[in-house]
């Protein structure tokens, strides 16, 4: 995650934004150097526009000692990071933001007054995060989810997990994104219940119960992510050895498998929150320049893909 150069992946979707229109983008209690300069940098990037929402004495003071250009962004004032966020959710309910950007506060702070159920964003599907990953030894992006927020999701929770992957794939140009659905085997055990559920996602997509995508699974990583190792254990798919998406069993194989990615790896990773209204960007500290940069550039990227699907009826 620390790395400031990388391997293309990420600057070819930077490059698709060149011609789009930046964003207005909800910035959510910015009060924390790295926070701050993230959303500026961004802005500076031609990705957003953004509207600080936050103590608006505190971010006007860490403008100033961090040497960070706001230019003439508008800064909202909120008391406290859960004033913060319900004020930033509220902005996109008035339409005058179109993206949300996560800042010094917590995850849960932002996701609380997302989810909220008369003044939040939801919609008809669960929330679920994606890392969209540039791993020096993958041939293209890669998306994994869900690593933050569905702990242990049930079938009916994957089928919308999927989903929100597939339709963030699409809106970054891809026609037919291909998914594979991670378990420890590749064969279906009714004492492993990933493999239950994999087998069913495959199905259902079969059946337009998932729709945009082709899936197979289940697979274990290895057969995913080589053909080579599909080949050896016999395994015909167009899938393998060429996902464009990685869905993990859990919240715990998913993060440690991006976090594995992140550190062993050397990736850099780019997050994001989907299934609200709006896509959500989630950066942290710990994140490259190019990696959060390019959070945003999918961000962007999905949020014109949404303008489009509604100009489109």
């Amino acid at each position: 995650m620390v790395r400031e150069t990388g391997t293309g992946k990420y600057e070819q979707l930077i490059a698709r934004c060149k011609s789009l229109a930046p964003v207005t983008t909800a910035v959510v209690h910015p009060c924390e150097r790295s926070a701050l300069a993230g959303a500026a940098e961004a802005a500076a990037a031609g990705l957003i526009e953004p509207i600080y929402v936050g103590p608006k004495q505190r971010i006007a003071e860490i403008a100033r000692e961090g040497d960070i250009d706001l230019g003439s962004a508008e800064i909202v004032d909120a008391p406290h990071s859960h004033g913060a966020a319900e004020r930033a959710v509220a902005l996109v309910r008035e339409g005058r933001a179109e993206l949300l950007m996560k800042g010094s506060l917590h995850t849960d702070e932002i996701l609380a007054a997302v989810v909220a159920r008369d003044s939040g964003l939801r919609t008809g599907r669960r929330i679920s995060h994606v890392f969209i990953m540039d791993v020096p030894t993958y041939h293209k992006v890669l998306i994994v989810t869900d690593a933050a927020i569905n702990i242990a999701p049930s079938l009916e929770d994957k089928v919308d997990i999927c989903q929100n992957a597939i339709d963030l794939a699409v809106s970054l140009g891809l026609k037919q994104p291909k998914v594979a659905i991670l378990a420890a085997v590749e064969t279906v055990n009714s004492k492993m219940s990933a493999t239950l559920d994999a087998a069913a996602l495959c199905k259902m997509a079969e059946r337009g119960q998932l729709k945009g995508a082709l899936l197979d699974g289940p697979l274990a990583f290895d057969n995913a992510i080589s053909r080579d190792a599909a080949r050896t254990k016999g395994i015909k798919s167009e899938v393998a050895g060429d996902p464009d998406i990685l869905v993990a069993p859990d919240l715990e194989a998913g993060n440690i498998l991006a976090k594995l990615l992140s550190f062993l790896a050397k990736a850099d990773s780019a997050g994001l929150v989907v299934g609200a209204r709006v896509p959500i960007i989630l950066t942290s500290r710990a994140d490259s320049v190019r990696a959060r940069i390019a959070s945003c550039a999918v961000a962007m990227l999905a949020a014109h893909a949404r303008r489009a699907s509604s100009a489109g009826g």
